[in-house]
């Protein structure tokens, strides 16, 4: 792992708002409010599901949680086990977390690269259209917990699947 851990979201805020994935033409930033907001996932098995569609909005129809996010420490208690969840890789090049406002009231964005080799630990639920990824989210670094109180995981892709 090398972004530590995420605990609870007290203000109700988004953590990883915001992913830069690309495919085999370019690089797009995708910002988790989209409903179109989706991002390429592979299965810990080396599976390819290309780009699934990251959660579950309010407003829409469908079996998961809304949100897209699942935080550690629910998936180790089994709070996600009803899901019958899928462990996955995202495979993003970057990812935004939004801090806290500046003195305007605004929330500054801050990207963060992924290191080769790593990605966003994931959950996937369901199947054809009605698929989702949630990122896992524990808490933050030490050096970034003034950013966020959440985090995304990040883990080793085992090199043989890369």
């Amino acid at each position: 792992m090398v972004n530590g851990e995420q605990s609870q979201d007290r203000r109700g805020d988004r953590m990883c708002g915001g992913v830069e994935a690309r495919d085999a033409e370019k690089a797009y930033k995708v910002y988790f409010p989209s409903p179109k907001a989706a991002f390429p996932v592979m299965l810990e098995g080396g599976e390819t599901l290309g780009w699934v569609t990251w959660g579950r909005r309010r407003e829409e129809p469908g079996q998961g949680p809304q949100g897209g996010w699942a935080r550690l420490e629910t998936v180790e208690r089994g709070g996600w086990a009803k899901y019958r969840p899928l462990r996955a890789f995202g495979l993003v090049q970057r990812y935004m977390e939004k801090g806290q406002p500046d003195e305007k009231g605004k929330k500054q964005s801050h990207w963060f690269d992924m290191p080769e080799g790593y990605a966003l630990d994931c959950l996937v639920l369901g199947e054809g259209e009605q698929r989702r990824v949630y990122v896992v989210t524990s808490t933050p670094p030490e050096e970034y917990s003034w950013i966020h109180d959440r985090w995304p995981m990040v883990r080793t892709v085992s090199p043989h699947l890369a």
